[in-house]
Order: structure tokens, then C-alpha cells, then sequence
């Protein structure tokens, strides 16, 4: 769908880092990815998630359902992880940018116009 570059930097946490950085059993972040409130990459071989995912120790609030929305617009997790890291021309800066400010409906309605 994307075939964008990331330009949000950003680094990568395994689930043990996540296990670590939250505090939370390994169970509970499996359910994380399974619920969508985090999305992990398999590229590079064990699943990871970006950091700028997490916010405070937290999965940023709204980047479940903007996870949804871009699943529902046949976005792949890589697909949807690349899409929110890379800039946006409409926003000036990469999608999670604005989730991670609290601005999740300029976000939703260009997940939206995508589907």
C-alpha cells in the first residue's frame, strides 16, 4: 500500500523491552498486540514495536483505532507501522506525531480517505 520510507525516528522494542519499559507480564502485552493497541513488525525476525508507539510507558490512546481504520483499508502491519512513521505532506510530520499530541481526528480522517 505505502512503499514510503519512515522518517519518524524512532527505535525498536522487542516484547521483552515492552515486558521491561511497561512493567506489564508478557501475557498482558501479547494482549496489547492482540487488542491493536500496539502493532509489532516481524521484518527484521522477532516481533517488535516502534517506541514512538508508547508514550509514557503507555500504548498512545488513539492509535488503536487508527490501527483499525488503516486494517480496514487492506493496510498490512508493516504496511500501517510505515505509514504512521513517515511524513505526511497534509499534516508536515509523520502521523504518529499527532497521535502522540492528542490529535487523533486530523489522523483518522486521512486513514479514512485512504480506504
Amino acid at each position: 500500500m505505502t512503499g514510503s520510507t519512515p522518517t519518524f525516528p524512532t527505535d525498536w522494542l522487542t516484547l521483552p523491552d515492552l515486558v521491561a519499559l511497561t512493567g506489564e507480564p508478557l501475557g498482558r502485552i501479547r494482549r496489547l498486540l492482540d487488542e491493536k493497541h500496539l502493532v509489532a513488525s516481524r521484518r527484521h525476525g522477532a516481533p517488535q514495536v516502534p517506541a514512538a508507539f508508547l508514550l509514557d510507558g503507555r500504548p498512545v490512546t488513539s492509535l488503536r483505532g487508527t490501527v483499525i481504520v488503516l486494517q480496514d483499508a487492506g493496510f498490512s502491519d508493516d504496511e500501517l507501522i510505515d505509514w504512521l512513521l513517515t511524513e505526511d505532506e497534509s499534516l508536515g510530520h509523520a502521523p504518529i506525531e499527532s497521535l502522540r499530541a492528542g490529535r487523533k481526528s486530523e489522523v483518522r480522517r486521512i486513514a479514512q480517505a485512504l480506504a
